[in-house]
């Protein structure tokens, strides 16, 4: 039996390496680091629904300004398309294009604080030191709740305001996916 550890953090601390080598996309968008709020949403549950949508953008914006932060969305398309059907504002967030993994790990690694509806992102967050709050009612990662790098604020705006000022500038946290110690032992041990 072999210890293997956990592939995504494998994976994130190698492209967090390779990211900051390759990656221009601060330097692109003029981002200082942990200076912004990067955020994200495409769950189904959360960006076809207008009200939960509008919560979240509204929650956003009053994140950024409550943070003094810019508040910086690579928008999924799926979600484009639903602002843009349901007539929704985006004031007060810097929407751009999506971004590829390289360039996105470097956002996400660099922020200040994150929002999402997304599972991966929490973890890898908890992974990178960054504080994370999650815009679902739930979430598959529990372990982030619990070591304090991630709060469940659902979609309500004041919500997500609320739980955006008591986790930002958190730090410090065990990361409980591991720290890519067991895989590198392996491959040492293989090599």
């Amino acid at each position: 039996m072999f210890v293997t550890g956990n592939t995504i953090v494998d994976a994130v601390y190698q492209a967090k390496d390779i990211a900051a080598r390759r990656s221009d996309i601060l330097n692109k968008l003029e981002l200082q680091p942990k200076n912004y709020i990067l955020a994200t949403a495409h769950r189904a549950e959360n960006v076809d629904d207008r009200n939960r949508l509008s919560g979240m953008l509204e929650g956003m914006r009053l994140a950024g300004e409550d943070l003094g932060m810019e508040v910086l969305f690579p928008i999924h398309p799926r979600t484009q398309g639903r602002v843009r059907d349901f007539g929704l504002s985006l004031r007060g967030i810097r929407m751009i294009e999506p971004v590829g993994f390289l360039d996105f790990l470097r956002l996400e690694s660099n922020a200040g604080l994150v929002l999402t509806d997304s599972g991966g992102v929490q973890e890898e967050t908890c992974i990178l030191g960054v504080p994370c709050v999650t815009l679902r009612d739930n979430t598959e990662r529990p372990e982030t709740i619990e070591v304090g790098s991630n709060m469940l604020a659902g979609t309500d705006p004041q919500k997500v305001r609320s739980a955006a000022n008591d986790v930002a500038g958190r730090k410090g946290w065990k990361n409980p996916f591991g720290d890519g110690s067991a895989s590198r032992q392996i491959l040492d041990a293989l090599a």
